[in-house]
């Protein structure tokens, strides 16, 4: 059966289903990153990109066209996650730009929509790549304009559109040299394509529901012991969050890993449950840092069923409901907020940080730094997560910093978004970039000044992060067997590999120093002892005399070492 025309309530059914389905997918997308290493999260900011949207869809009770665009564009915006979501909210924007002036929708209107959309995605990248998502979202809006003259059946030409754009997808290795050498096709333009699919099948009349997952019962109970907190005793709360989830192990942990994951979390909080089998772990901790726990869970695979309370919150609310009757009975007021700053006292100018590790956090607030939103390589922070750090600094100016190629343009999207305030981005492509140009800051220049002085400072330091394989695979010619050391960074992305953590660091600092190199900053992660990262220092300071190595203790997850020359 034909279909010539989608009304506003057909439309959302499509793209609930495009999310459902990129969401039962998203370790798949995950998986075709280029690089093995144990944090590819393409799929990952795609799904919270688009669950951003199917949230704002979830508020509407009898959408119009134009409700359902808004929510579409609105909430993938604020959840942009990854360079991978913040094209796809880019495309989802231009492409409701059209469809809220429309009644329906029809191919030939539909035309005019998807090209808006690569157009608008096109325009909000600085240097467009091909090969990329962006290749295969054109490749199917130019398939699209040529045959909607001569097709009207809506079916029909989603079904070819999306054939083309797997036939693009296919020659993406072809465009960029790097997906070639790792045997994988873009991941971006892949969970494109799976969206489409999705909502491809709805069409058809298939209802598309995300699978429960493992350890879920159908009914969304926990197939594990729930642990419930009774604010009623909670009395001074010293841990905030209640974090839960649960690990969709990629493989069985072994007891040392399960005794030494519940060990970690044990230091960033209490009240811990972990129950653990050959395919999921429960985990359960109250913590004030709940992406720490998260970002240690992803080095054992995908999170789902994921659940964080501020119990703080919850307890004040009661706090302040019970004050109210009382305050009512003895007719007095109760003030709950606390009064913002007024803009005539903001200071002039304010810095918003992304890092992933208490010890980087310490070292950024160390340098005046105003708000650092957590996160990094292994948890991409949303447009809304910066533009909610932007709003509470107290500045005429923000600068921001990313310290991170795939959160550059979250950060870029949630400055156009900033409307009381100047936002800067500096593009740090890592944590030693930011340091440097926080360092570099001189408080009697202009903000102008100081944003020319960064661009500059940033390209003078030389970065490298030294994690493990989570796959066998060729980079820049050096092939890469699972559980291999690898130094990232450089020309061609990969300064060293092998065996042994301390023979691969030592080996990715040789290839990273220069001739007027005379400082080494070494930042030991969450996994390295303090004993593994003095025996580092120690033999590159005998290595280098003429540098000063600087050990410093930054406690992210996933890279054991992250390394600048300067």
């Amino acid at each position: 059966m034909a279909t010539y025309q989608l009304n506003a309530s057909r439309l959302m059914s499509l793209f609930l289903s495009g999310a459902a389905t990129l969401e039962a997918n998203k370790n798949w997308i995950n998986d075709l990153n280029v690089f093995p290493v144990p944090d590819g999260d393409t799929g990952t900011n795609m799904t919270m990109t688009v669950s951003s949207a199917v949230k704002e869809l979830g508020k509407l009770s009898d959408p119009d066209m134009q409700a359902v665009a808004k929510a579409i564009s609105f909430g993938s915006l604020r959840g942009a996650r990854g360079n991978s979501g913040v094209i796809l909210s880019q495309l989802f924007r231009g492409f409701c730009k059209v469809v809220q002036e429309q009644s329906y929708l029809d191919v030939n209107n539909l035309s005019e929509a998807v090209n808006k959309a690569v157009e608008t995605a096109y325009k909000a990248v600085m240097k467009p790549k091909e090969g990329t998502i962006l290749t295969v979202a054109r490749g199917m809006a130019e398939y699209w304009t040529e045959n909607a003259p001569n097709v009207t059946d809506l079916e029909a030409l989603l079904a070819d559109t999306v054939r083309h754009g797997e036939a693009v997808l296919a020659q993406t290795p072809e465009m960029l040299p790097v997906l070639k050498e790792a045997g994988v096709v873009d991941s971006g333009g892949q969970g494109l394509i799976v969206f489409l699919k999705g909502a491809y099948s709805c069409l058809m009349g298939q209802e598309i529901a995300a699978a429960a997952p493992a350890g879920v019962a159908s009914d969304g109970s926990l197939s594990h012991e729930e642990v419930r907190v009774n604010n009623e005793n909670l009395g001074e709360i010293t841990f905030g969050y209640c974090t839960e989830f649960l690990i969709n192990l990629t493989r069985p942990m072994t007891e040392e890993e399960e005794h030494g994951f519940k060990s970690y979390l044990e230091s960033l909080g209490d009240s811990i449950v972990m129950v653990a089998d050959e395919e999921i772990c429960k985990v359960h901790v109250h913590t004030n840092d709940p992406g720490l726990a998260i970002q240690k869970a992803l080095t054992f695979g995908g999170l789902t069923n994921m659940k964080i309370d501020n119990m703080r919150f919850e307890h004040e609310e009661k706090l302040i409901r019970d004050a109210s009757r009382i305050a009512a009975a003895a007719k007095a007021e109760v003030k709950a907020e606390p009064q913002e700053i007024s803009r005539e006292n903001w200071k002039e100018v304010g810095f918003v940080v992304t890092a992933a590790g208490k010890g980087l956090a310490e070292i950024f607030r160390s340098l005046n730094t105003d708000v650092v939103v957590e996160g990094g390589q292994t948890m991409n922070p949303s447009t809304e997560d910066l533009l909610d750090a932007i709003g509470k600094v107290p500045a005429h100016t923000v600068f921001v910093f990313p310290n991170n190629k795939n959160i550059v343009l979250a950060a870029q999207q949630a400055r156009e978004m900033t409307q009381d305030k100047k936002v800067i981005v500096i593009p740090t492509a890592t944590i030693p970039e930011g340091i440097s140009c926080l360092v570099s800051y001189d408080q009697s220049a202009t903000p102008e000044e100081n944003e020319q002085q960064m661009m500059e400072v940033r390209q003078t330091v030389r970065s490298a992060e030294v994690t493990y394989s989570v796959r066998a695979t060729t980079i820049s010619g050096k092939k890469i067997r699972k559980g291999d050391v690898m130094g990232l960074g450089g020309p061609d992305g990969l300064y060293a590999v092998g065996r042994k953590l301390h023979d691969v660091t030592v080996e990715t600092v040789a290839a990273m120093m220069h001739e007027d190199a005379s400082v080494i900053s070494v930042y030991s992660g969450a996994d390295v002892t303090d004993l593994e990262a003095g025996k580092l220092a120690d033999a590159l300071t005998r290595e280098y005399p003429g540098c000063d190595v600087e050990l410093y203790r930054g406690d992210q997850p996933v890279y054991y070492y992250i390394i600048s020359v300067e």
